[in-house]
Order: structure tokens, then C-alpha cells, then sequence
């Protein structure tokens, strides 16, 4: 089943599945904003996992334009994690390409990181892109990431990167949204896919009703590929 929570912690109806003899459910936390819940990113991971045979619980703590520290601060996301039970925690602030963001995300990435391993989980990271209108931040972006998962000991998952990818190959793909900044559902769906490889170790299936072509989606599951998560 799914549940994504958002800030004010709304229930969504399952969709389940009989999971007898079936492995149990690989227990997933997210914390971050709305770069997460956008289109249902955690409700995608579901979905891979159903139709892969590797069933996932992907719940999130997310709100707009919220940091790391605003979620340690506010206590909602560390609630949820103290509650237990978790296997990864998935942790995603905004590009943090700037030098004072980037120093922000890697405090309370290392902060966050240390109180997931004690509650018997593995930290990990969610990379995300800039505003098409900064794209010459791209590479600041990862380095933050990067630089962030390696001092918290993390993992990292860099859908970020995978839509460097898709571009190399496709520059016209519509990854981002209206706004040029949140994700379209095909951004949101390279990320899972990205995020899926580095949950499982496993090639996510793909998913059809998104409207994407199988020729486009061709093309995410190849970038998705081309850059494996970094496991610590």
C-alpha cells in the first residue's frame, strides 16, 4: 500500500495488493519538500515494487520550501523516524548550489545522518537539479550533494545527474514543470527510477499511464542507469 503524509499529515487510501509469500516490505521515510511530493514520488516507488515483486512502504514528511533543519527543528520528521521501523531514510533540501546552502546541507545532512543510524536505518540522500534558469549551477548542485552525503556517510542517489543524462541524449525531454523549477511527472519519474536502482539494486520496471511514450521512456531508464548510487 502507499501513504504519502504531507505536512498536515493527510491520509491517502491504500492501494494494496496480497503479499503472501512475498518478502516484507522495504520501509521507506522521506524527508524533504516538494521537490519529493511533487507528482508522487514516493507512490511511484510503490508501484515499481509491486510490479517488480519487491514490495515498498514509502511514506513522506514533506512541505514547500522547507530545508533539513526546519524538519529537525519543527519535529514532525523526527517523530516519524523515532516511531521505527524504517530500513532507509531518504533525505532531500533544495539545490543548495550556493557556498553558505551547500555548508547549510551538509550540517544537517551529518546531523539527520546520525540520528537515522541510530534509529537502525541507513541514511541516504535524494539529489535534485536547479532552476532551468540557473542550469550553469548544475555542477555546484552536485558538488553540494555529493560533498554532503560523503561527511554524513550516506548514500546517494543522484537523480540530478540522471537528468544530465536524459539531456545528453534527448535535450527536448520535458523534465521540469510550468514553473521551470518543480518536476513534470516525467522529471518525477526519472528520479524514481534513479531512486528505485539505488533502494533495490535492482532495473526498476516501468510504469505505464504516466503518458510516456515507450520511446522517451527508453531513454530514462538509460540514464537512470548511467549513474548508479553511491552506497556507503
Amino acid at each position: 500500500m502507499y501513504r504519502l503524509l504531507l505536512w498536515v499529515a493527510t491520509a491517502v487510501p491504500a492501494c494494496g495488493s496480497d503479499s503472501a509469500g512475498q518478502d516484507a516490505a522495504l520501509r521507506v521515510l522521506f524527508v524533504g519538500n516538494s521537490l519529493t511530493y511533487s507528482n508522487d514520488l514516493p507512490g511511484m516507488l510503490e508501484r515499481m515494487g509491486l510490479a517488480d515483486g519487491r514490495p515498498i512502504e514509502a511514506v513522506s514528511v514533506s512541505r514547500g520550501g522547507i530545508a533539513l533543519e526546519d524538519h529537525w527543528s519543527i519535529g514532525s520528521s523526527r517523530d516519524r523516524l523515532d516511531a521505527g521501523g524504517w530500513d532507509v531514510v531518504v533525505l532531500q533540501q533544495g539545490p543548495s548550489s550556493l557556498p553558505e546552502s551547500r555548508e547549510h546541507l551538509v550540517r544537517w545532512a551529518g546531523i539527520w545522518a546520525e540520528a537515522i543510524r541510530a534509529a537502525g536505518a541507513t541514511p541516504a540522500l535524494y539529489m535534485v537539479w536547479p532552476a532551468r534558469a540557473r542550469l550553469d549551477a548544475f555542477p555546484d548542485v552536485i558538488v553540494s550533494y555529493r560533498t554532503a552525503a560523503e561527511e554524513a556517510r550516506a548514500d546517494l542517489y543522484r537523480a540530478g545527474e540522471a537528468w544530465q543524462a536524459a539531456w545528453s541524449i534527448d535535450a527536448d525531454l520535458p523534465l521540469y514543470d510550468r514553473d521551470d523549477f518543480h518536476p513534470s511527472v516525467m522529471g518525477s519519474y526519472l528520479a524514481a527510477l534513479t531512486i528505485y536502482r539505488g533502494l533495490t539494486g535492482r532495473a526498476p520496471p516501468s510504469l505505464t499511464g504516466l503518458g510516456i511514450s515507450v520511446e522517451d521512456d527508453a531513454v530514462l531508464q538509460a540514464a537512470a542507469a548511467s549513474v548508479p548510487s553511491i552506497r556507503r
